[in-house]
């Protein structure tokens, strides 16, 4: 039986409670991106292209249709791998297995860590594509495409929290794999004192432990033995 508290997770087979899944901040995050990753391809799927005068679908970010495909890519990914995330978050509690946590935390910290950087290089790429675009006619797909930039920016976070929470995870598991398995006495200060302190301020001695008799005390004349 795995131990309790292993990589941040609860003892394998605990009854599941609903409340505390939602509040779990894993679970929060991956909404987050979930949430942004919809605005992000809808954004860019619904008005990022347009149709130029010969009738080819052109897309707004300066013409670049890389530019379209790379953010609809990413958040597309971003969206399913969400959801792969709060399921896994739900069967975490029930993996009995220390080298299935591990390696479910790994790849968490790995792709969250990967995505947060993936969105700060589309940021990027759009923010400069953007800026060198001309308006296009009537202002048609503005706002999505100003929308999809910004909120390409505002995933970064959430990824970046996913992989710092991820990490948090691996290092408390490796922490646990190196405990020691057993805990000190609070109770055993010092161990055991066999004999008094030598130091006793009456200058007597104690009850000997097999004896009858007191001891009697030493003098310097030895007593003859009595006939």
């Amino acid at each position: 039986m795995m131990e309790e508290g292993a990589y941040g997770g609860g003892k394998a087979g605990a009854p599941f409670d609903p409340l505390a899944f939602i509040q779990r901040p894993q679970v929060i995050l991956r909404a987050v991106t979930w949430f942004f990753s919809i605005i992000v391809f809808g954004c860019i799927s619904s008005q990022g292209w347009t149709k130029d005068r010969q009738g080819k679908e052109t897309c707004l970010y300066n013409g670049d249709s890389n530019a379209c495909n790379y953010g609809v890519g990413i958040s597309v990914i971003a969206f399913m791998a969400s959801i792969g995330f709060i399921v896994g978050e739900y069967l975490f509690e029930q993996m009995s297995s220390v080298k299935t946590r591990k390696r479910y935390v790994m790849g968490d910290m790995g792709f969250s860590a990967l995505w947060a950087f993936l969105y700060f290089i589309g940021f990027c790429y759009l923010t400069n594509q953007w800026s060198n675009a001309e308006t296009p006619p009537g202002g048609y797909g503005v706002n999505n495409m100003q929308a999809a930039i910004a909120f390409s920016f505002f995933a970064i976070f959430p990824w970046a929290g996913a992989a710092y929470l991820a990490f948090l995870r691996y290092k408390q598991g490796a922490d646990q794999a190196f405990a020691p398995s057993y805990e000190a006495d609070p109770t055993n200060m010092g161990g055991y004192n066999s004999y008094p302190d030598a130091t006793d301020p009456d200058g007597g001695y104690s009850q000997p432990p097999f004896g009858g008799q007191p001891a009697q005390p030493q003098t310097g004349m030895q007593q003859p033995p009595p006939y």
